[in-house]
């Protein structure tokens, strides 16, 4: 094989042909022709018996040779990449192919590769890094959380209100006929979580065990199911029980129960802690995030579209093994949002193309700074890995190299390198928000929140940035009469 006409195009990709001699490919064709014979009919001979010349006679003398040019193609590249030193990334396209007089094959290859670098400043670079300061009403908050995962719901014999839940049966009507999805039985309704359409819940308000009443409710006009988009309905509720959720007492024993102190007052001191701690854990990191946002932009280099493709497809993995730990996966949790999977791929493309970017820069300030990784860390960073995956070191080699890890450890100390040598500087502080944009945010992140549920509205901003876990699946029967995702409340 002879490599020639190695060129260099835009976005970081390369062109080049491989010429195969005439026996490399007259081995291939022959090949070709010994796979495919036993598939070819041809009138006086049983199948898979007649000669090759024959069915080339038939059929034309180039009747074998895309099977040829596909089996030789996979070597034909290989050895072009190696012997024009190319760090290919993503996947290779065949461009062509052209068989001379001689019965030579060339076959023209196109793929992307690792980007030639220019580094700007990387050193000395400023960003802002907020204040950790934890208030106690925060500390307060957090308190009520556990408070509320170490409560107990009991059954009250009151009328229902607000934060109650309401064991209800429901039948949903428009114009008097019943609609798909609006029948359910024994659903638990948490009062005031703003689940269901507006008004809805705050009928359900004042009902007792064993009561019956309408409730009478108007669909939004965004709603999901465009068919009840803006209808009157009418449901008939019956309440079947009514509980109360009872938070236990703020005091010293409910810190022994909930943790290993004595005191209340030692317990809330430890949170305080562990809040500061992960503030102070956030703020680092999104300190360190913008310097290498910026280390990126003062970069000169063409990153191709494969890296970014290869990033997306990674997280497109990372968000569907997030959804299946809540008993999901993507493609029916797409589904819920309405969404496809080419619109959910551009939702979190400008991540993907960041990740690339933070890829590229890294590396390259490692190799100019000529930073280097022991074996001794190496080691321990299979160590590390091994215990934090609950395998062994040999299982964790066994599925990364050495190189791999030393040049995750190598990128690693790069970031530092921006990290150490960054200058802080005030953050910016936010502009007060107007009356009217607020309620759109908090709708927003309702969405982002609540995206998976069946009856969620197509989110057009989620999924957000980076996948995070979705929440954990409900009935997917149960479609009305909740409410689209910019009606529901935190």
């Amino acid at each position: 094989m002879i490599v020639k006409n190695v060129e260099k195009k835009e976005k970081s990709t390369v062109t080049f042909d491989v010429l195969c001699d005439a026996a490399e490919f007259e081995k291939a064709v022959n090949g070709a022709y010994l796979k495919n014979k036993s598939k070819i009919f041809v009138q006086g001979f049983r199948k898979g018996k007649a000669p090759r010349m024959i069915i080339e006679g038939l059929y034309g003398k180039d009747v074998f040779y895309e099977d040829a040019a596909d089996d030789l193609a996979p070597t034909a590249f290989n050895f072009g990449v190696e012997q024009a030193g190319l760090r290919v990334v993503g996947t290779p396209a065949v461009k062509g192919m052209d068989v001379s007089d001689e019965k030579e094959l060339t076959l023209s290859f196109l793929t992307a590769v690792w980007p030639e670098v220019e580094l700007g400043q990387y050193k000395g670079l400023e960003a802002p890094r907020a204040k950790v300061e934890i208030t106690d009403a925060q500390v307060d908050e957090e308190l009520e959380k556990v408070r509320r995962r170490n409560s107990r719901i009991v059954t009250v014999d009151r009328p229902a209100k607000l934060e109650d839940t309401a064991v209800i049966d429901y039948l949903g009507t428009v114009d008097g006929v019943p609609f798909d999805g609006g029948k359910d039985e024994g659903h638990n309704l948490v009062l005031g979580s703003g689940m269901f359409i507006p008004g809805f819940e705050d009928q359900v308000v004042g009902m007792s065990a064993g009561e019956e009443k309408d409730v009478n409710v108007t669909f939004p006009e965004e709603y999901h199911e465009k068919s009840l988009a803006g209808k009157a309905a009418v449901f008939h509720v019956k309440c079947n029980e009514v509980k109360e959720t009872q938070l236990p007492a703020l005091d010293d024993e409910f810190a022994k129960d909930v943790s290993e102190f004595d005191t209340l007052d030692e317990y809330k001191a430890s949170v305080r802690d562990r809040l500061e701690k992960t503030a102070q854990d956030d703020a680092e990191n999104e300190y360190q995030s913008l310097l290498i946002e910026k280390a990126g932009d003062n970069m000169t280099a063409e990153i191709p579209d494969a890296m970014v493709e290869e990033q997306l497809d990674s997280m497109v993995r990372e968000y569907d093994r997030n959804l299946q730990m809540n008993g999901l996966n993507l493609e029916l949790y797409l589904k819920y949002l309405g969404q496809t999977m080419a619109a959910f791929r551009d939702s979190v493309r400008p991540t993907a193309e960041r990740r690339a970017k933070t890829d590229v820069v890294l590396e390259a300030i490692a190799k100019a700074e000529d930073l280097a990784v022991s074996d001794e860390e190496i080691d321990e960073e299979y160590d590390k890995l091994a215990k934090q995956y609950s395998m062994t070191v040999e299982q964790v080699k066994s599925s990364l190299g050495r190189e791999i890890v030393a040049g995750d450890l190598k990128t690693r100390k790069a970031a530092q390198l921006i990290f150490d040598t960054g200058v802080p500087t005030e953050p910016v502080p936010e502009a007060p928000a107007e009356e009217e944009p607020k309620p759109a945010k908090k709708t927003a992140r309702k969405s982002a929140k609540k995206a998976a549920e069946p009856a969620a509205e197509p989110a057009a901003e989620a999924p957000a940035e980076e996948p995070k876990p979705a929440p954990k699946k409900r009935a997917a029967r149960k479609t009305a009469p909740k409410a689209d995702e910019g009606e529901k409340a935190e």
